[in-house]
């Protein structure tokens, strides 16, 4: 971020995230607007702006728990697809969208369920979203009574995490492409940014929220954020090493909170 305004716009976006829990839409089209008359040729002269980020945002699906395979992996697979076309940004982003709809709206997963589910996408090839792939398998499974049902939510949460990103790809880059060095549309995409950016912050601070839970978790906590800015330590590397800490140190301390017993 370059600019008072991106900041400014980052912040209401970390600001709103926290409060309400979830990723709300309105927020990325707001900053893009305002993006886009501050940055754009509108109101101003043509400036020059340089960065980039895909368009995707959330809204929140309510669903009852089905009573047959099909139901399931429907609900599924329309939840899945409202998530990957319809949020902003980075994987992480995503995250406060689908705890609010799989915990707090279905009720899927409970949070030290959804916690794990994320860790899961963290230190799997690939990028956050894949924790679309955990869910599925583990409401699936649930819900339908048998690991092969865990098998097929798998299969339809991970298509429609990324089949709206591919189809983007395929139709819409070649538009955006073209029109790349319009100002209009480097202004909308600059706002946006910030707001992913802001959005991003706001989901680390949900996760805390629920990872932190005694004075070993914020210990770690804080020592990951020294690592990950001070050497820059891959994801996988530094949750695996994190995952061991508490391997060890889960038998001496014995935490009531920790949902994984």
């Amino acid at each position: 971020m370059k600019d008072w305004l991106e900041w400014t716009l980052a912040a209401a976006a970390f600001a709103i995230t926290v409060a309400v829990r979830a990723e709300v839409a309105l927020v990325f089209i707001a900053c893009g607007v305002v993006g886009l008359l501050y940055y754009g040729s509108l109101f101003r002269a043509r400036k020059t702006a340089s960065t980039t980020t895909s368009l995707m945002l959330g809204v929140p699906f309510v669903a009852a728990s089905p009573d047959t395979l099909g139901a399931i992996l429907g609900k599924l697979l329309t939840f899945f697809l409202k998530a990957g076309s319809l949020t902003f940004g980075s994987g992480l982003v995503i995250v406060p969208f689908l705890e609010k709809g799989l915990v707090q709206q279905t009720g899927w997963l409970s949070e030290r369920e959804f916690l794990v589910a994320v860790a899961m996408g963290m230190i799997s090839p690939g990028p956050v979203v894949i924790t679309a792939t955990f869910v599925g398998y583990l409401v699936a499974a649930r819900l339908g009574g048998s690991l092969v049902d865990g098998f097929w939510g798998s299969l339809v949460s991970t298509l429609g995490i990324f089949l709206p990103s591919f189809l983007l790809v395929l139709i819409v880059a070649p538009i955006l492409v073209r029109y790349r060095t319009n100002p209009n549309v480097q202004g909308f995409i600059r706002g946006a940014y910030a707001a992913a950016i802001g959005t991003i912050l706001g989901a680390c601070v949900l996760l805390g929220r629920i990872a932190i839970g005694d004075w070993l978790t914020a210990l770690i906590a804080l020592a990951s954020l020294v690592v990950l800015f001070r050497w820059k330590v891959s994801n996988p590397l530094l949750v695996a090493a994190t995952a061991m800490i508490g391997l060890i140190a889960f038998p001496l301390l014995q935490p009531t909170w920790v949902f994984v017993k």
